[in-house]
């Protein structure tokens, strides 16, 4: 059997795909290239949410390879000791924090300036901050706190850093979404669940299948040659968030879950690897591109006036118009 067969084998039925038996049996049977092996000392990575979970250690291997790193997180006593922890063990100096709270549209636009007017070269900008809240919280402008974090926000900041972006020619754009998505289908009138429907899990695939959507359409409207922009899923990984957000499904899961370092993996390889600059809003997992949808009525939901209410949302909401 091809390691494509196989490879769809894993793919078809959601268990084996997205936990650790996945990522065991694809990076053996197709030989993945180390992530020590890459060297990032020439590149600078602007990465939310890197203080834990997933994009602690994203930002771990980015140190160790030498990327300049700003990792921009809300906390500042954790964004403190994310960076002496990442610069005591990598030896690396080049990392710093600034601080933003995504729930907050006005910190991101500070942060979002900030970054550019320090860094006139942004190689890779990764969304990767979540929220899967048990319970249905506002954001200071009365926006649902999860579609706030994870589509306007990186909308905000990405549209703020497209200058800075375009001068590493070209830069990247990459979104941790998850395979939550493949729950949900589009909806922009439904984007932000009422308080008496509220369902934290729902709520958060909603926002991952915006985040997906608005990945292949800012690659359909920016260049390749100038940004290429990625999306991806990390399977199920043992991290805080998916503790502290579904409760118990560590424990069903047990030792099939991925470590924090093989959810990243996917993540950092599409960072590091040139490969990638090939093809600009794909959808990935694992290393390869996968379909975005697994379910007829996800793929009708995801109309062209959808997608385009979904992108006027976006502007009208965070009031930027992207300079396309």
């Amino acid at each position: 059997m091809s390691r494509t067969a196989i490879d769809a084998l894993l793919e078809g039925p959601v268990v084996p795909s997205f936990t650790l038996i996945g990522y065991e049996a694809r990076s053996r049977i197709f030989d993945w290239r180390p992530l020590d092996s890459y060297d990032l000392t020439d590149r600078t990575i602007v990465l939310t949410g890197g203080t834990s979970g997933l994009g602690y250690a994203a930002a771990r291997q980015f140190a160790r390879l030498g990327a300049t790193l700003v990792i921009v997180a809300r906390n500042p006593e954790k964004t403190d000791e994310a960076i002496s922890a990442l610069t005591a063990e990598s030896s690396n100096d080049r990392i710093t924090g600034e601080l933003a709270d995504l729930a907050d549209l006005d910190q991101v636009r500070g942060a979002s300036e900030r970054i550019r007017d320090s860094h006139s070269k942004i190689d890779v900008l990764i969304h990767n901050a979540g929220a899967l809240l048990p319970e249905r919280r506002e954001a200071p402008d009365g926006t649902e706190v999860t579609t706030q974090v994870m589509v306007a926000a990186p909308f905000l900041m990405t549209s703020l850093l497209l200058d800075p972006l375009r001068a590493a020619a070209p830069g990247r754009v990459i979104t941790m979404s998850s395979g939550g998505m493949y729950t949900s289908g589009l909806t922009v009138a439904g984007l932000q669940m009422e308080e008496s429907s509220y369902n934290g899990p729902q709520q958060y695939a909603r926002a991952k299948r915006a985040q997906v959507v608005l990945n292949e359409m800012w690659a359909a409207r920016v260049p390749s040659d100038e940004i290429v922009f990625h999306a991806m899923h990390p399977g199920w990984a043992d991290t805080p968030g998916v503790d502290a957000g579904i409760p118990g499904f560590g424990k069903l899961m047990g030792p099939l879950l991925r470590s924090p370092d093989q959810g990243a993996d996917t993540l950092v390889w599409l960072a590091a690897d040139d490969s990638v600059e090939q093809t600009t809003g794909s959808f990935w997992h694992d290393r390869s591109v996968r379909s975005t949808h697994k379910v007829k009525s996800t793929a009708r939901s995801d109309t062209p006036d959808r997608r385009e209410t979904l992108w006027a949302w976006c502007e009208q909401h965070t009031g930027v118009k992207p300079e396309l």
